[in-house]
């Protein structure tokens, strides 16, 4: 076969950008807009001390500390917040709104199907927020369903998945939108319980004049689960990267300087557990 100089040029041309078009197509979302100079928009709820709102709009909470911190030692300091409600987030970061989730979530196998986890930032059990005092003597999921009281919890919570696979009947559920609307409905008394995160609780309750919580040695439910940031499942490359880069600041002192304004505390490092690992467990 005969092939002249011009065509050779344009074989070549044409192998280069296959190669070239291949090579993109394996470019995540946020490598794109890395590339393109664009900022990394960080999507978070609104539920202290994980991740929340600063009164000038900037991100604050341990997980976005966290998240931030790793970001800049990688070199990437463009960063937008987003804040929308936690049942957003997942979708926000599949539908392109969101870059990273930092709302501060479980990784569970049901999430692992949606987004990529970084390795752990943390280990966390389960309470609950009740008036002060605790009246109803509240310390389980068994303990609604014996006094017929009512539960408020956010949509996306795993508490809720809890509550219901407790048994809890739904007519003594009540979601909302995130954190800031249970906490309301407990002060309303519209809801008598609000399973949430070990250090939710103390974060809101330590503020408060009318709400406590639960005792956690006594709650039966999930124990210790850990905690990731989540990404894009596109975005392999550059998660990788972040793992890297988290493995060198998680524990550190530059770290725990930082979030324990937050009160995240050293009994809250990981525990050992991978992220893979987390991903198989129910």
């Amino acid at each position: 076969m005969n092939f002249t100089k011009n065509s050779l040029i344009t074989g070549f041309a044409s192998l280069l950008g296959v190669t070239l078009l291949t090579t993109a197509a394996f470019a995540g979302p946020l490598e794109d807009r890395i590339a393109e100079n664009k900022p990394i928009r960080l999507g978070f709820a609104s539920a202290a001390p994980w991740a929340y709102a600063g009164d000038d709009g900037s991100p604050k909470g341990f997980v976005n500390s966290i998240a931030i911190d790793v970001l800049t030692r990688m070199g990437h300091t463009n960063i937008e917040p987003v804040l929308t409600d936690w049942a957003g987030l997942i979708p926000s970061l599949r539908a392109g709104r969101v870059d990273i989730v930092t709302g501060g979530m479980y990784i569970m196998k049901s999430r692992c199907a949606n987004m990529s986890f970084s390795e752990p930032i943390g280990a966390f059990g389960d309470t609950f927020i009740v008036a002060k005092g605790n009246p109803h003597g509240i310390q389980t999921y068994q303990d609604l369903i014996d006094k017929n009281l009512i539960a408020v919890v956010p949509s996306g919570y795993s508490t809720l998945e809890d509550a219901k696979a407790a048994g809890v009947p739904a007519k003594n559920i009540t979601e909302v939108p995130g954190s800031t609307e249970a906490i309301a409905a407990m002060r309303a008394g519209r809801a008598d319980a609000f399973p949430t995160t070990d250090v939710e609780a103390a974060h809101v309750t330590g503020k408060s004049d009318d709400l406590d919580m639960s005792d956690p040695e006594a709650f039966v439910g999930r124990k210790k689960l850990v905690v990731g940031i989540g990404f894009h499942p596109e975005d392999q490359t550059i998660l990788a990267e972040f793992n890297k880069a988290l493995g060198e600041y998680i524990g550190s002192d530059e770290m725990m300087a930082k979030v324990e304004q937050d009160g995240y505390i050293r009994a809250f490092l990981p525990t050992g557990q991978t992220a893979a690992e987390a991903c198989t467990s129910d």
